[in-house]
């Protein structure tokens, strides 16, 4: 009886073990990058978070002296790069991604839906150089032929070179990567809503259309919303794609310039350890690129707190409990 009891045991301390080492992973993975990066972070404290200037400090940290290294960088450029690429992408993603979601479950017939769902997560599942090269090929020419123009470039020339590699292209190349995360997620969520929520707003009279803005997206929203965290979380993450089409450099936006922001190079945290990496010779440089990496980890840890706080007011408000 004793061995019985041992033997129906070993799945549940295996479950436990497994656990145990999937957190020792993260954990080291976190103090490796942490350790890594201590020197610029320790050095710079936190002007790196309120200055830019990483261009230009970048190629002063590769030539100086690993005796003398330089450590102190301005990330400000790269963190509103950062943020607005992948503000602007999942505003969009949010857009036609619940849009597109409510036609799938809703509108579109069985077969239809059935096709199309298949091929959005054929999307998904799409690795992120195809989008970077599709965004090469289209969308940076089509940005340049509608805005980019000779009289502008000359214009704003004392501020930035103007392209069609900018903010604008790196968003929409973002926007496009995003959105099949946050359908497919969406589709999940709107189909889990119970049937008879929809026959009870039908038999108060309600339409299609009042069904599902009144009943079923308020019910599905705390699946939806866990599709756009994944979606931004996948955007502030995103190197090969947006390095592709961003620019490269770390351009502060100026307020003074208005839509011309959008036409600047940019420079995320992701694309500059992409960008930067061929100067990881150098001590200084390797430091500062792990910097990177570790302001993507706290920018990342805190969507994810925030994101949980917002679905447990949602699912408190949507008569839930925790």
């Amino acid at each position: 009886m004793r061995l019985k009891k041992y033997i129906r045991d070993i799945p549940k301390a295996l479950i436990y073990l497994l656990s145990a080492i999937s957190v020792a992973v993260i954990a080291s993975v976190f103090l490796f990058i942490f350790h890594k990066a201590y020197p610029v972070l320790r050095e710079s404290g936190v002007s790196l978070f309120v200055t830019g200037g990483f261009d230009r400090q970048i190629q002063e940290a590769f030539y100086s002296a690993n005796a003398t290294p330089m450590l102190e960088f301005g990330f400000l450029g790269l963190i509103s790069g950062t943020l607005l690429t992948s503000g602007i992408a999942l505003l969009f993603a949010a857009i036609i991604g619940i849009g597109a979601s409510t036609a799938i479950c809703e509108y579109a017939p069985r077969r239809v839906s059935a096709a199309l769902i298949s091929v959005v997560r054929l999307l998904a599942s799409m690795p992120s150089v195809v989008f970077g090269l599709i965004g090469i090929i289209t969308v940076v020419p089509a940005v340049e032929k509608l805005f980019v123009t000779t009289d502008r470039q000359i214009e704003y020339l004392d501020f930035f070179q103007m392209s069609g590699r900018n903010l604008l292209s790196a968003s929409v190349v973002l926007t496009f990567m995003i959105v099949p995360t946050v359908v497919s997620l969406s589709v999940d969520a709107i189909r889990a809503v119970p049937h008879s929520h929809r026959e009870t707003g039908y038999a108060f009279g309600m339409s299609k259309a009042g069904v599902i803005g009144k009943i079923v997206l308020p019910v599905a929203r705390p699946g939806i919303a866990a599709g756009l965290v994944l979606g931004a979380g996948r955007g502030i993450g995103e190197a090969i794609a947006v390095s592709m089409v961003c620019g490269g450099i770390g351009f502060l936006p100026n307020a003074s310039l208005g839509f011309v922001n959008f036409l600047a190079p940019t420079l995320p945290l992701a694309a500059a350890i992409v960008n930067k990496s061929e100067a990881l010779g150098s001590f200084a440089v390797e430091s500062a690129l792990f910097a990177c990496g570790a302001v993507l980890l706290i920018i990342g840890a805190v969507l994810s707190l925030g994101a949980k706080a917002v679905e447990k007011k949602m699912r408190r408000m949507a008569g839930y409990a925790d």
